[in-house]
Order: structure tokens, then C-alpha cells, then sequence
């Protein structure tokens, strides 16, 4: 049987960790300088409920002079991970934003996604874990909180994305043959 592979879009703001998430899960390697990305695409194969997965993995820019870009990826992302950083309160409002434009332009009213609230190794918090908890609730996604530099929960990550992601198009092949005409909700 052919492995499946998944398109993974990681979103978040700028400066809150998604390259250092998707580097260390790819690589095993952490960077610690910041350098704004623009858009970096990395592959990497991982077994999930004994099945060979390959992940197809674009880091996004999180600088708002790079939206532009957002629509298309957005609308190719099989599954989305929603990174904002513990001690940025802006990057958390972020996520609501993001989540609105990826349902918006995907035209679904769900989409296989985990928020992701990265650097819980630092001390000095604006947003605690109850807050990421409940945001996830009003999503209706998975939650998870991250460190790059310590590589907590990294892998966790994306088998919780890849599950998501497998459920959502089991539950879309069981619906598919019936579809609506044009015009119909």
C-alpha cells in the first residue's frame, strides 16, 4: 500500500517558534537565532498508528508584509498547526484571526488543526495553559504546549496533526458520495 502523505501548514506570528518547532521535529536540531522566514518547506516521513505517513511541511511567515502568501498555502493545507508563543498575549489573539481566514478560505466550518502554545520552558508567561485549553475548546482542536529549545512535545505535535488529519478524511470519504448541488450548503 502507498503511504499516505499530509500537507502541514504551520501559522502563527512572527517571532513565536514555528521554524524552531518544524526544524527540530525534521532535523532534531534547535536554532537560536531569530531570522524572519518567508516561507520554508521541509519533508519528513513518520509512523503513526503503524502506519508510514509522509509529511509534507510548510513553515510560514509570520510578518504581516508576507499575508499574501497565506491564501494560497491555506487553501492546499491538509492540516494546520497554530503556533503563538506563552509569553506573547498578541501572538494568542493572533491565533483567532488565523483560525477565521483558514476556515474562511478552506470554506469549511472545521479543519484538522492543534494549537500549539510554544516556549512553555520560559518562566514568565502571558498566556497560561487553562487559556490555551479553552481557546482549543472554542476551535474545536486539539491542544498542546511546546518547546523547541527543550523539545518538549515536538513530535506530539504533528502525530496529533497527522490524526486529525487522517480522521477528518475518513469522515469526508464516508460523506463524499454525498454531495450537494451547487448553490447548497
Amino acid at each position: 500500500m502507498a503511504e499516505s502523505t499530509y500537507k502541514i501548514v504551520v501559522v502563527g506570528s512572527g517571532g513565536v517558534g514555528k521554524s524552531c518547532i518544524t526544524v527540530r521535529f525534521v532535523q532534531g536540531k534547535f536554532i537560536k537565532k531569530y531570522d524572519p522566514t518567508i516561507e520554508d518547506f521541509y519533508r519528513k516521513q513518520i509512523d503513526v498508528d503503524s502506519e508510514a505517513i509522509m509529511l509534507d511541511i510548510l513553515d510560514t511567515a509570520g510578518q504581516e508584509e508576507f499575508s499574501a502568501l497565506r491564501d494560497s498555502y491555506m487553501r492546499t493545507g491538509d492540516g494546520f498547526v497554530l503556533v503563538y508563543a506563552v509569553n506573547s498575549s498578541t501572538s494568542f489573539d493572533d491565533c483567532s484571526k488565523l483560525r477565521s481566514q483558514i476556515l474562511r478560505i478552506k470554506e469549511k466550518e472545521n479543519v484538522p488543526m492543534v494549537l500549539v502554545g510554544n516556549k512553555c520552558d520560559i518562566e514568565e508567561r502571558d498566556v497560561t495553559t487553562k487559556e490555551g485549553e479553552e481557546l482549543a475548546k472554542t476551535f474545536n482542536c486539539d491542544f498542546i504546549e511546546s518547546s523547541a529549545k527543550e523539545n518538549i512535545n515536538i513530535s506530539e505535535i504533528f502525530v496529533k496533526i497527522v490524526k486529525k488529519v487522517k480522521a477528518s478524511q475518513e469522515a469526508d470519504g464516508v460523506k463524499k458520495p454525498k454531495k450537494k448541488g451547487c448553490g447548497s450548503a
